[in-house]
This record gives structure tokens, C-alpha cells and sequence, in this order.
């Protein structure tokens, strides 16, 4: 096998051998690697495709996004999907798919690494498009772009030309991650300001993680009356800012930190786990059996609930178990035992008057976007102390899962608003470039000379897509961390250095200092 695609690869190289640092085993690899070579395939047979074909590229796009899918039948039930609608193009004939090495062994490390960076951020634009996909909302724009753009990564192109898809990438991207803003909050209201407890009531409950705010409401829905309480885990936090998810009165709270302490926070847990998205890991022994999966999510030896979304099993096992014996008070990093969610762009454009007064008044002097994925690498302690470091007239907006390093600490107020305003999902980021342009109106200025940091943390590939929407949008001087992508050669980081002033983090005292100078 050879994956470089997350933050956290081995050596910062690339994960080889018998499996990833992920736990995703050499043959799962392997297998996801033939999966997207037949896309790919797929994806050269023709310049428009029927929809079926594009929602399989879609899907196993999304498959192959980093700890949603170890299952190997799962990829290769996949993989005979793509390859039946290559001989539906074809006339019957058999393609033989595009050899993923050719990319990772592409001898000009440019190429290779603007090929990678395409197919990545592809992967998170997939992730997004199948979420708003499920409420209802499909979009010709954004299957076509990963069709059109899936093919180019098996063609010859020069470093120009690559950039110059990968840029148009992070356009697409911001565009159905519009389009998956405008599906959730039409089936679930536009969020408001929620703080929620980390306690645990006794008795039976389920957890569920992931993203998929669909899949949370429709067990909600199944779970009316039967005695069971439902929590969110991780990047499913948000939901409780909505206001159509909220009036489930058995919606108790929030379970545990984010996804990499997943193993420690579940073992031994007396209840069911639900997996939506991304963000499994294998799960332990003293778990393992209550583990169950649905979508594009698969785990050997888990129950997979299938697309009739019937969750009898889940509730039954929550049942059985029964949960907790007396309520639990659990914690988050830093010890807080609430969190407040909520703050879409939607709340926060509400008082983007008494934003901009405060600015003009001085009271705010900086705001700053610490925001992205969470992960296990050591460094991303960096994030926690930059947040309790920041000065008091300074406001930090938040979202994705990097949030669990701060987001139960009491920031306190200024300027009448929370010094910590969680703006939702990694899939929430149209909300955070939505506010930037609007207050940059009401500024009469460009977004680069709003009185506005960013300060990024990354993990997997809907990371990467977001970064390549906010480089379309030429925003300049963000900082990356905690370590740089190992896909991005030295002569790429090069030129996304000259052209948008992209730097690493360094330590919050010296990026703290730069950036309020």
C-alpha cells in the first residue's frame, strides 16, 4: 500500500506496508486504490455521464475519504458498481482502470503532487455533495466538475493547468457546500446559540457521530417514546444548534471529545454507537459489538444499516444494555462539562451591526477563524494555548472538530457578544466565508484587510477542499498546521507561498504577535 492523503501519515511520507497509521489495512488500501482507478475510468469514458455513473463517483469518492470505510467487500461492491457502468458506456467492453501508481510514482514531484491535491480536495467536494444529496438537493454544477476533474487526474496536464483545476475545484467546493447550507437549514432552521450539557442521564441511550444530520433525525424519529435518549459525538455536535432538531426532547446533550479519542471515551460504553460519516476508527473488543454503521461507512463485523434507514437493531442493543446506572458528568480537554454551539452565519450576520461598531469602537481589535480538523499528531496542543492566549478584546470563531481543543473553556464576553462563537460542521465553512464577505461590506474593504486571522488545523480531504475554496477566494496569510500536507512538493509550497502568503504554524506567541502587530 501507499496513502499520504491525512495529516497523520507515517514518517510524514507516506503509510506503507501491512496498514496505515488509521488502522486501514494494505489490502483495504490497495483496494481503494483499484476503486479510484476505475473512477477514473469511469470518469474518461465519456464527457457527460447518466446519473447513476455520477453518483457512483460521487459515493466512492467518498468511500475512499480517510477512516469512513475499512471494509473490503464494501469497496469492492463499489468498485463492480463503477466498472458495470464502464461497459454500459462502452457497449459491453471491458476498461481496465487507470493505475493509481502512475500518479504516486509521477516522476515530476509537481505533477504529482497538484494530481494528488485535485484528487483529495475532490474526495471532501464528494463528501459534502453526498450529504446534501440525501436531504433532497443534487447538483448537476458539482458532479459534473468531479467527473471532468476525476478524469484529468489520469491525463497529462502541466503545473498550470493543475493549479488551475485545483483553484476551480475550491470553487465548486464553496458553491455545493452553499447548496448543503441552504438543504440543512430548510429541513432543520437556521441555528441559534445553544449550550449544552456533557452529562449523561442513567438509563439507555445512543450515541451517534459523524456529520450526517439526516441520519440523526430520522433515529430521532424512530426513537420517539421508547425510552431512549440520544447524544451527540464529535462533528454531530452542531445539530444542536437547530432548532427542528432540538425539539426532540430525547436529544439530551453531547458525549465525549473529538474523534481520535474515540477509542478511549467508547470502551466499555453501556449503549450503541452510530457511525455516519468519517471519522471511524476500528473499534475495540470491549465495544466492537455495539458498533453499528450506515451510508458509505462500513467496518468489518459491524451491523450496517442499510438504505431503509431501519435502526431497530440500534435501538434494541440500547436497550439491552441499558446505559448508565446513575447520571455521568463527563469533561471535555480542558475540563468544562458544557459547550455552546450554534452561531451559524445566520446568528452572527444578526448583529453584524453591533459587530462593526464594536470594531470601529476599538473594542474588538482581531478576530480569529482557529478552525479545521482534529487529530492525534503531537503539536496540536498549539491550537488550545493560542485560543487561551489570545488577548481579551479578541474574538474566535471556530468549526470542525480542531473546536475540541478549546471549546469547553469560559472565554467570556466582548463587546456584547461570547469571546467563542462555534459556527458549526467542517461542512458549516460557507457559513465563515459568508460572514467575511459580508463584514467586509459593511467595511467597504477587500476580505484581506478585514481585521481577520485564520488559523487552520487539518486532518483528512474535506479539509483540503475547504483550503482550496478559500485560495479561489484569494485570501492570503493563512497559517496551516499542525504540519504541512506531505503530498505538497517543495516547489508547489513554493508557489502557494508567493501567491497567497500560505505559511506553517510556528509557536502562539510568535503567530499571535505577527498577526496582531
Amino acid at each position: 500500500m501507499f496513502c499520504y492523503q491525512c495529516e497523520q501519515t507515517a514518517n510524514h511520507t507516506g503509510c506503507a506496508g501491512r496498514a496505515g497509521v488509521c488502522g486501514k489495512s494494505a489490502e483495504v488500501a490497495d483496494l481503494q486504490d483499484e476503486l479510484t482507478g476505475t473512477l477514473i475510468t469511469l470518469a474518461r469514458t465519456a464527457n457527460e455521464l447518466p446519473s447513476p455513473a455520477l453518483g457512483v463517483i460521487r459515493d466512492g469518492l467518498f468511500a475512499t475519504l480517510t477512516n469512513v470505510n475499512f471494509d473490503g467487500e464494501f469497496i469492492r461492491k463499489l468498485t463492480d458498481d463503477a466498472r458495470a457502468h464502464i461497459r454500459a458506456q462502452t457497449n459491453g467492453r471491458d476498461e481496465a482502470a487507470y493505475a493509481m501508481e502512475r500518479v504516486w510514482k509521477e516522476p515530476d514531484e509537481d505533477i504529482r503532487s497538484l494530481k494528488s491535491l485535485l484528487l483529495f480536495g475532490l474526495r471532501g467536494i464528494a463528501a459534502y455533495a453526498w450529504h446534501a444529496r440525501v436531504l433532497g438537493k443534487e447538483d448537476a454544477e458539482t458532479d459534473a466538475f468531479l467527473r471532468r476533474a476525476l478524469a484529468a487526474v489520469g491525463e497529462d496536464h502541466s503545473v498550470e493547468e493543475l493549479l488551475e483545476l485545483a483553484l476551480e475545484a475550491g470553487r465548486v467546493n464553496l458553491h455545493c457546500m452553499e447548496i448543503l447550507d441552504e438543504a440543512n437549514t430548510g429541513a432543520y432552521g437556521t441555528p441559534a446559540p445553544n449550550t449544552v450539557s456533557m452529562t449523561v442521564a442513567k438509563g439507555p441511550f445512543i450515541v451517534v457521530t459523524g456529520h450526517d444530520l439526516h441520519d440523526l433525525h430520522l433515529l430521532l424519529e424512530q426513537t420517539k417514546d421508547k425510552g431512549v435518549a440520544v447524544y451527540t459525538h464529535g462533528e454531530m455536535l452542531p445539530a444542536l444548534g437547530y432548532p427542528e432538531l432540538r425539539a426532540y426532547p430525547h436529544l439530551r446533550g453531547h458525549f465525549g471529545t473529538a474523534w481520535q479519542n474515540q477509542q478511549k471515551e467508547f470502551d466499555g460504553l453501556p449503549a450503541p454507537v452510530l457511525f455516519t460519516t468519517n471519522c471511524l476508527m476500528p473499534p475495540r473488543a470491549s465495544y466492537s459489538d455495539r458498533v453499528f454503521t450506515t451510508g458509505v461507512v462500513s467496518f468489518p463485523g459491524a451491523t450496517h444499516i442499510g438504505e431503509d434507514k431501519d435502526f431497530s437493531p440500534l435501538i434494541a442493543k440500547a436497550l439491552e444494555l441499558g446505559g448508565y446506572p446513575e447520571d455521568r458528568t463527563l469533561s471535555g480537554v480542558n475540563g468544562g462539562t458544557s459547550v455552546t454551539t450554534g452561531y451559524g452565519h445566520g446568528t452572527v450576520l444578526s448583529v453584524a451591526d453591533k459587530i462593526v461598531e464594536a470594531v470601529k469602537a476599538g473594542t474588538i481589535r482581531r478576530f480569529f477563524l482557529v478552525g479545521g480538523c482534529d487529530g492525534a499528531r503531537p503539536g496540536r496542543n498549539y491550537y488550545t494555548e493560542f485560543v487561551r492566549q489570545a488577548p481579551q478584546d479578541t474574538v474566535i470563531l471556530t468549526l470542525a472538530c480542531g473546536k475540541y481543543r478549546f471549546n469547553d473553556l469560559d472565554l467570556g464576553t466582548v463587546g456584547g457578544l461570547p469571546r467563542l462563537l462555534d459556527m458549526g460542521q467542517c461542512n458549516d465553512a460557507y457559513g465563515a466565508v459568508k460572514v467575511a464577505g459580508a463584514l467586509a461590506e459593511a467595511f467597504g474593504c477587500g476580505v484581506n484587510d478585514l481585521p481577520l486571522s485564520m488559523v487552520l488545523s487539518w486532518y483528512e480531504q474535506k479539509a483540503v477542499c475547504i483550503l482550496l475554496s478559500l485560495l479561489y477566494l484569494g485570501i492570503r496569510n493563512m497559517r496551516l498546521g499542525p504540519s504541512l500536507p506531505a503530498f505538497l512538493s517543495p516547489g508547489v509550497l513554493k508557489l502557494l507561498g508567493e501567491r497567497y502568503q500560505l505559511t506553517p504554524i510556528t509557536t502562539p506567541e510568535a503567530d499571535l504577535k505577527a498577526m496582531l502587530a
